[in-house]
């Protein structure tokens, strides 16, 4: 871009330096992002139609329906998601592909460049890299995920999305959001636009009383769950229907009953618009063949998985949250009727997280759990405190230096069936895990 740039310098050290713009890792507000935008020449107003995805749960597995229900009808795809798990790349994705080191390098230090030392966080400078990228390659549409809230968020800049599609909203990120649901639906529904259409799951009556509100204030039309469109599982299939008819479709790939719901939010929010036409076979080859890494995971090889129990199933998963738990552990239950095996979590959390509420959806599914640290995170809680919080709800608890420890501590037990191991309780976590065992997201 610019020819005075070191233009050798490597990806993680310019991801390092510009970790060092803002003390604040979050700090909602848009003014910066405004900044840099008028910097950049106002990408964010030359970009594809936009999907823009807010929630507490289920946004990237919703954004990863509907990138591969687009992409099976031919459509070339942008997408944007956080956090990343492993690489930085995973962020952003030029008409199908992860960005490669090279151009997201080079954007990030455009974007330094025009910032001039100015405040700036790295997820706001990330979110100006991205859309500077998306307006370089041609694309048919751009599906933006949410960072956090929504409102205030970096990816709130767009003024007239294709549609604003809100995912279940759960209690989450209270130090930043508020600590009711209705103050959080609120920071969520802060993405909904004038007359455009509004895409919602099924949420709680407070969070829903909210986006019915804030839809009626900004006249966009709202298709909420439950009410004008609904999706069962039935015979092991997924049938969605609303008033334009009924799709029978096959069962998702992304295990658990909850992917039924965000496969269906992705269909109903693309039967909300009429720039594409999507016909059913794109909506099955889409809702079968998305792929969202860490989230009810099957592990079947790696370094970790080599360090298990012999013949165990390890899973991973990301949820870090109540409602995670609850979604996990209803997957973990379905498993359990199919094949009875013991189950064991391995969990490590954030500090700011609920670690008991999350633990208490595992207390009828099993009674071990091993704590561990999430490694680099200065804010992740203490395994001893997790351990603390297992014990409160009455089931067994150790503490682990790390899943590596953890998975060969199962494997010098004698079990009589081979276990079933779950780890889970925080994204980075899942991301570490996914390194460790060398799995790379691509």
């Amino acid at each position: 871009m610019s020819a005075a740039l070191p233009q050798q310098t490597p990806l993680g050290d310019v991801v390092a330096r510009i970790s060092k713009l803002h003390p604040k890792k979050i700090d909602l507000t848009l003014d910066r992002m405004w900044r840099i935008l008028g910097q950049l020449d106002h990408p964010e107003r030359r970009l594809p139609p936009v999907i823009h995805v807010a929630g507490t749960n289920g946004k990237g597995s919703t954004v990863a329906y509907l990138r591969a229900i687009l992409e099976a009808a031919g459509l070339r795809v942008h997408v944007f998601t956080s956090p990343y798990l492993v690489r930085l790349n995973e962020c952003v994705r030029l008409a199908g592909t992860l960005v490669g080191d090279d151009d997201l390098r080079d954007a990030l230090l455009e974007c330094e460049r025009v910032n001039g030392g100015e405040p700036l966080t790295q997820f706001e400078i990330k979110t100006a890299a991205a859309f500077l990228l998306f307006t370089k390659i041609p694309a048919d549409a751009l599906l933006l995920e949410v960072g956090l809230g929504g409102r205030l968020d970096s990816t709130n800049v767009v003024e007239t999305p294709l549609a604003s599609v809100i995912t279940p909203i759960g209690i989450d990120h209270t130090e930043f959001l508020g600590d009711t649901l209705a103050q959080i639906a609120g920071e969520k529904a802060g993405i909904i636009k004038r007359g455009v259409p509004v895409i919602s799951a099924e949420q709680m009556p407070e969070a829903q009383a909210v986006i019915e509100q804030r839809a009626k204030q900004m006249r966009g039309p709202l298709h909420a769950a439950g009410q004008d469109w609904h999706v069962s599982v039935e015979h092991g299939r997924l049938v969605y229907q609303d008033e334009r008819g009924l799709l029978d479709l096959a069962a998702p790939r992304l295990f658990g009953r909850h992917q039924f719901d965000n496969a269906g939010l992705a269909i109903a929010t693309l039967r909300a618009q009429d720039r594409f036409s999507i016909d059913t076979a794109a909506f099955e080859r889409g809702v079968t063949g998305a792929e969202w890494p860490a989230r009810m995971q099957r592990l079947t090889s790696g370094r970790l998985v080599d360090q298990a129990p012999r013949d165990a199933e390890l899973w991973l998963d990301g949820g870090h949250n109540v409602d995670g738990g609850r979604v996990a552990a209803a997957a973990l239950g379905d498993l359990e009727e199919r094949v009875s095996r013991p189950l064991v979590v391995i969990a490590g959390m954030m500090g700011n997280k609920d670690a008991k509420g999350f633990l208490a959806n595992f207390t009828g599914l099993t009674r071990h759990v091993i704590a561990v640290p999430i490694p680099d995170m200065e804010n992740a809680m203490p395994p001893d405190v997790l351990a603390d919080a297992v014990r409160a709800l009455d089931m067994r608890a150790e503490t682990a230096a790390d899943v590596k420890a953890a998975l060969q501590s199962l494997a010098r037990l004698a079990y009589e069936i081979p276990p079933r191991i779950l780890i889970a309780g925080s994204l980075y976590l899942a991301g570490h895990v996914l390194a460790e065992n060398g799995t790379q997201p691509s």
